[in-house]
């Protein structure tokens, strides 16, 4: 590892290539704190071309920190739908309240003070400091571990990979724009070094990679066998005129907040039509008089997949309303974030599409 460290120029030729060749994106056009760190928040697990048209309609809408401070969860959930991974705007609008309370509105510059943060784990931490303000914070991300192992030929469990990449890149980051560095290692990861099929020929670094010199960069960096569970959910579309009940989800936990047809899990055993009776009264004390299928639909999460079976229902008694359960009108269901799987079902639920 010694050997990469200063003696090879591959820091120089690195950020070079990204000076010609980075894509040109959104956020790569402001210096504004706030506008790189909803970027680096959006991009965490989801592909930039998804990503660019919410950071923009987000801007529009909270053009601030402050907006974001000032606006109700709801809100700012709502705006945040369909991106998934929905703690990752909870923290944003956790994260901006603390940082105008006790920050003066302005995100804080050093490290210590944005761990603290909700939400700045040790990749948003580096990214902003080093992106938004110029300091030599290194970022370990999935394209950023791929191109060091490949450079290095580096083996071993995640966890201590990054630790060994961090170190090793708080060494070699260049002190004049590390912000432009770090970028260029994940752009050089998503553009050239990818995960399978790696256009060797076309990268900068090339003639310091340790597995292109030995010809096997696809073996870099170990791969881990993943296993996903799959799931059969089960969930009641009870209407009463231009009308659908939506309860919401706990506080705590996968997908907190959100907005959903009342339902769950299809035991060991049990029918859907036998779970969807079960559930309803379990979660609303209502009889299921009725029930006419209605759609199934799948959706996948990051360690799980799901088979939603959707019925419509007649019911007794009507459910209550109450903060936490809504009679809600099809004109007024954008204002309620929803999970992906409940906006699947009503798009294929007639009069609610």
């Amino acid at each position: 590892m010694r050997s990469l460290k200063k003696t090879s120029g591959w820091t120089s030729k690195l950020t070079r290539w990204y000076q010609k060749n980075h894509r040109r994106l959104p956020w790569r056009r402001t210096c504004d704190p706030y506008k790189i760190w909803v970027s680096e928040v959006m991009l965490q697990q989801t592909t930039v071309g998804t990503v660019i048209p919410y950071y923009e309609r987000w801007l529009h809408r909270f053009p601030s920190l402050r907006h974001v401070a000032r606006a109700s969860l709801e809100d700012v959930l709502a705006s945040w739908q369909g991106l998934g991974y929905y703690s990752r705007a909870r923290n944003l609008h956790q994260a901006a309240g603390v940082i105008v309370r006790e920050y003066d509105g302005r995100l804080p510059a050093d490290r210590e003070s944005l761990k603290k943060l909700p939400g700045f784990g040790p990749y948003t931490t580096g990214a902003v400091l080093s992106i938004a303000f110029g300091q030599r914070q290194p970022v370990v991300d999935a394209n950023v571990r791929r191109v060091i192992c490949r450079l290095l030929m580096l083996r071993g469990k995640t966890s201590a990979l990054d630790q060994r990449i961090y170190s090793f890149l708080q060494e070699v980051m260049p002190a004049r724009q590390p912000g432009i560095f770090n970028q260029a290692l994940m752009e050089l990861g998503a553009l050239v070094c990818k995960p399978e099929g790696p256009a060797c020929p076309a990268c900068p670094i090339k003639s310091d990679c340790r597995a292109c010199a030995e010809g096997i960069p696809e073996e870099f960096p170990p791969k881990t066998r993943k296993t996903t569970q799959r799931i059969e959910a089960v969930v009641g579309i009870i209407r009463r005129k231009n009308a659908i009940f939506l309860q919401r989800r706990p506080s705590t936990g996968l997908l907190a907040g959100l907005w959903e047809l009342p339902g769950g899990k299809v035991r060991k055993g049990e029918t859907p039509r036998k779970a969807l009776a079960r559930e309803l009264k379990e979660e609303l004390g209502v009889r299921v008089l009725a029930a006419r299928p209605a759609a199934t639909v799948r959706h996948a999460y990051t360690r799980f997949q799901v088979r939603l079976f959707a019925w419509e229902c007649d019911v007794a008694p009507v459910p209550r309303q109450d903060a936490n359960h809504r009679w809600v009108q099809r004109k007024k269901l954008d204002k309620y974030p929803m999970p992906a799987g409940t906006v699947k079902v009503l798009r294929r639920t007639p009069g609610f599409s």
